[in-house]
């Protein structure tokens, strides 16, 4: 190689930073162009799977992990009437001896501040904010970033990691319309010492339901459970992350629910609802010298837990193919682009697959409600959705 490879960022979320944390451990020098004004996360949780953590303890961050995360112990699912438990996935202990990494739930913001210090300790003024990328140009075997603050950044490759409505893809690959779920999505996060004892277990609920389902788990080291509800209703068609709700309007989507559901409602500290669609996965993420990462090329619904997990996964794979291939940086998009497109396309299929059986009209009567529960969560069922995630290893997949 010639010359230090240089690699434009465009957007600077969980994937946009992993990416340039593994680029620059690898002796790439990077720049992160992100369009907030401030650096900071917006969400609540994610959900960290062995094979995401394993990317980040190769990026050296298992110590801040240990810190801010919580080691899931299991994951289980609770009818959303009765209450009644379901086993799903044994973790903690045996999570580390099967799959070699543990299990971790976090808060976003979080993860964010981690991989952001770990990219500013390597680089300080590697992230550039008030910065978004509104196009690109090819200039010879250089790519150019425009700026919407109208100043512009060259660099041998390009990274769209600017989330779902991507401007790097919309020049790459067009506009497209997303599908709306007929669903809207309720988040908030709840002090743990407003819940009682058995609602502060390190553990993953996914409460199913006939007309929608709820996801919760702990946060920042056990101090706040993080709620996520899926509803069925097309009232609400607005895809943010922000939009405020009220208390009365979350209660009106929870009558009928189990106690614990309503109790934990009634103290989530700010209620937020975004609706939810599907973007169309691409069957090519790179030309050129341009490519795509995240949420920008395989957005998908959160039925898996893997939304976070793949733009980690993106960020190491792609570093890796640049390394190896830095001498033809195009070449080595595509190596890229054939490493992660069959598994990201999967998990997005899957993930829609798993809105159907969370939600199920025969959980409305309790007979048929465990008669399905054991059909769909028996142990060979629960292995062959999630064993191919869990041991997927971006660390070293061949490229």
């Amino acid at each position: 190689m010639s010359k230090k490879l240089k690699v434009v960022v465009s957007g600077g979320g969980i994937g946009g930073l992993t990416a340039a944390l593994a680029l620059l451990q690898r002796g790439m020098d990077v720049e992160v162009f992100e369009q907030a004004q401030e650096l900071k996360e917006i969400g609540a949780g994610v959900q960290l799977g062995p094979n995401g953590v394993r990317v980040l303890q190769a990026l050296g961050l298992n110590e801040a992990l240990v810190k801010w995360g919580v080691e899931s112990s299991s994951k289980e699912v609770r009818i959303w009437s009765s209450g009644k438990t379901i086993p799903l996935l044994n973790l903690g202990a045996e999570s580390i001896e099967r799959y070699g990494a543990p299990y971790y739930l976090m808060h976003r913001a979080d993860l964010h501040q981690m991989l952001l210090d770990a990219v500013r300790a390597l680089k300080p003024d590697a992230v550039h904010v008030d910065s978004q990328g509104v196009g690109f140009r090819e200039v010879g075997d250089e790519v150019e970033l425009q700026l919407k603050n109208g100043q512009t950044v060259r660099g041998d490759v390009l990274v769209g990691a600017d989330g779902l409505h991507s401007r790097v893809r919309r020049q790459l690959v067009g506009e497209h319309k997303p599908q709306f779920t007929g669903g809207m999505a309720w988040r908030g996060l709840i002090p743990m010492d407003r819940l009682p004892e058995h609602l502060r277990r390190p553990v993953g609920v996914n409460w199913i339901g006939p007309h929608g389902h709820t996801i919760t788990y702990p946060v920042r080291g056990g101090q706040l459970l993080n709620f996520v509800g899926h509803v069925e209703r097309d009232g609400w068609q607005v895809e943010s992350w922000t939009e405020a709700g009220t208390l009365e309007e979350c209660k009106a989507d929870y009558v009928g629910w189990h106690p614990d559901v309503q109790l934990m409602v009634e103290n989530i500290e700010h209620h937020f609802k975004w609706a939810l669609f599907l973007h169309p996965t691409l069957t090519r993420w790179s030309h050129g010298r341009v490519t795509l990462l995240g949420d920008a090329c395989h957005s998908t619904l959160p039925y898996l837990a893997q939304g976070a997990n793949m733009a980690i996964e993106d960020g190491m794979v792609l570093a890796r193919a640049l390394q190896a291939g830095a001498d033809d940086p195009a070449a080595a998009l595509l190596r890229y682009d054939h490493a992660r497109i069959e598994r990201t396309t999967q998990i997005v299929n899957k993930s829609s697959e798993n809105l159907k059986r969370f939600h199920n009209e025969q959980l409305l009567d309790p007979v048929q409600a465990d008669n399905y529960t054991s059909i769909e969560w028996d142990p060979a069922r629960i292995r062959e959705r999630y064993e191919w995630l869990f041991t997927y290893d971006a660390v070293n997949v061949p490229l």
